[in-house]
């Protein structure tokens, strides 16, 4: 044989074959459909008539193209929760920041690739307030033949938890904001669609999670209630927590879980007890004097073999103020930082930001409910007031007038944020971005206030994830606070809770050019204008530079 032909032959049979990255095609047709809960029926917003919505999978470096097509009276888009969209803000779906909506008849294809990201997210409506019931999981399953950096389980289950009210959502919302208030709390929670048997509709069935004994599965738990922060646990089983926002943690057990809007989990679960069935629930948190929806979601894990007449082995939830269980949670969440998989933590600091998050009052003549004001809310006490040409595009093209690139950076009147109120509760209104350079480094601190009533926020910044590197009650205090902060292996997320009557420190790089919302993920307080946004500018040359719009970019 020819020598070099030998070379060939031996070099073919030593590298690896390479595996392409594949295009993932995927149709969403948004339509009304009839379900029923709570032993009531009404016709909800979907995505080819499920409920939750059918789930994506796609691999680390896929392409991903959705095409979705409204059928339904509202305008429509899709946020896909938590993937980094480098360079691909057209995609990443909030109505009026990074696009206009999709019109009634109309269709718009998002493409993305799934860039250094394995794990478990969300998408869900990034209008009004569709995402009620139009939202589903994404699965990003590792590179082929690169393992999971825990054992493999048996089996995963995609578990998403949400809220239900009988009454259509538009209609609640659109109530609120008329009369000034605060809108009606949703009639149950729910667990992949399903509240579970209740007092007042006890014959309705909840969903069930079939097992094998001696097996072991991964939960991908997700968080797409619009107001409420959950916990979440399974009776006689100890979950051990392996990823939070499509980011490895270093694992630990844990029997309860808690999990904000917008946030998700993965938890490994062994099925090492009795066979039998067990309660699966999931409940509210909320520690501050604000109404919640107190029903349980129930679900049920059925071990193979148990007959259907066997009694459920039952939990004990939470009290729904277990601010201890919550933050014993939280406290042990720490980034894998592994070699694999390093926690890139910015050790210099470019902009350092403080932000406030909070409820204000202003006036409001029609609001014969509030007596002539309404609740709002704000940062920095700016209430965003939304736009009605899409940011990005208005960025993009260099149109006037659509926003200021004049959001404080820090709070312009101090006071003393988680005390006693100042007199004057009014806030400020506009549409304004902060400027960033690109690749700068951000640390943003986001301050509770309590105004009206303390609160814990579950924030969300969209195009990046952060590392939370430090949490406290009170006032942050930058000389006392800073020294305490965790630079080595800080959690990375998506979306972080402001604790109540307290405060988090999160950085990131700014390397993904393009406007970047950022808000409260409790649907009501995005409503009132807890929102802003980053306006990343480009780098150098067009690998940092944010491309035109695609052809079929809908209108305004």
């Amino acid at each position: 044989m020819d020598s070099w032909l030998k070379i060939l032959v031996l070099v073919a049979c030593i590298t690896p074959a390479v595996v392409e990255a594949r295009v993932r095609n995927y149709s969403f047709n948004v339509v009304m459909k009839n379900k029923t809960r709570l032993c009531s029926s009404k016709p909800i917003v979907t995505v080819n008539g499920k409920f939750p919505g059918p789930t994506l999978y796609a691999r680390e470096d896929d392409n991903v193209l959705v095409r979705v097509t409204n059928h339904v009276k509202y305008n429509v888009t899709i946020h896909w929760h938590g993937v980094r969209q480098l360079r691909t803000g057209w995609a990443d779906g909030p109505a009026y920041i990074t696009q206009c909506p999709i019109q009634t008849g109309q269709s718009y294809v998002y493409n993305f690739t799934i860039s250094g990201q394995r794990g478990t997210l969300l998408w869900h409506a990034h209008i009004l307030w569709l995402r009620a019931t139009l939202h589903g999981a994404i699965v990003i399953l590792p590179k082929r033949g690169v393992p999971y950096p825990f054992p493999k389980p048996h089996k995963e289950v995609v578990v998403v938890l949400g809220e239900w009210w009988k009454s259509d959502t538009e209609a609640v919302i659109n109530q609120a904001i008329k009369s000034g208030l605060a809108p009606n709390v949703s009639d149950a929670h729910t667990i992949n669609g399903h509240p579970g048997p209740s007092s007042n509709c006890p014959s309705q069935g909840g969903f069930t999670l079939p097992v094998e004994s001696g097996k072991k599965y991964m939960l991908r738990i997700i968080n797409a209630a619009l107001n409420e922060e959950l916990f979440f646990k399974i009776a006689g089983h100890q979950l051990t927590i392996v990823e939070v926002d499509a980011t490895y943690v270093k694992p630990f057990k844990t029997n309860t879980i808690v999990i904000a809007p917008g946030q998700t989990t993965n938890a490994l679960i062994s099925t090492d007890q009795s066979s039998g069935k067990y309660m699966v629930a999931a409940s509210p948190f909320m520690d501050s004097p604000i109404a919640v929806d107190n029903m349980t979601a129930t679900a049920t894990l059925h071990y193979s073999g148990t007959l259907a007449a066997t009694s459920t082995t039952l939990t004990k939830t939470p009290p729904q103020n277990a601010t201890a269980v919550a933050n014993n949670f939280i406290n042990s969440l720490r980034s894998l930082n592994s070699k694999r998989y390093p926690a890139k933590v910015p050790l210099t600091v470019d902009h350092s930001l403080l932000f406030t998050v909070g409820l204000g009052v202003n006036p409001c003549p029609s609001c014969k409910a509030g007596n002539g004001s309404r609740v709002v809310a704000s940062m920095n006490n700016v209430t965003f007031v939304m736009p009605s040409t899409a940011l990005l595009q208005a960025h993009f093209f260099n149109i006037s007038g659509v926003f200021t690139s004049d959001f404080p950076g820090n709070p312009r009147t101090t006071f003393n944020y988680t005390g006693s109120p100042p007199s004057n509760l009014r806030t400020t209104s506009g549409t304004k971005v902060f400027r960033l350079h690109y690749n700068s480094t951000v640390q943003l601190v986001l301050q509770d206030t309590g105004i009206i009533a303390p609160e814990n926020h579950p924030i969300h910044l969209h195009g990046f994830n952060f590392f939370t590197v430090g949490k406290g009650l009170g006032n942050y205090n930058p000389k006392v606070d800073q020294k305490n902060f965790n630079l080595v292996d800080p959690v990375e997320r998506n979306t972080i809770g402001v604790p109540s009557g307290g405060w988090v420190a999160i950085r990131f790089r700014a390397d993904n050019p393009g406007v970047w919302f950022m808000h409260c993920h409790l649907e009501i307080h995005t409503t009132w204008g807890l929102k802003m946004a980053f306006l990343v500018d480009n780098g150098k040359g067009p690998n940092e530079s944010l491309p035109p719009p695609p052809n079929d970019l809908p209108k305004c």
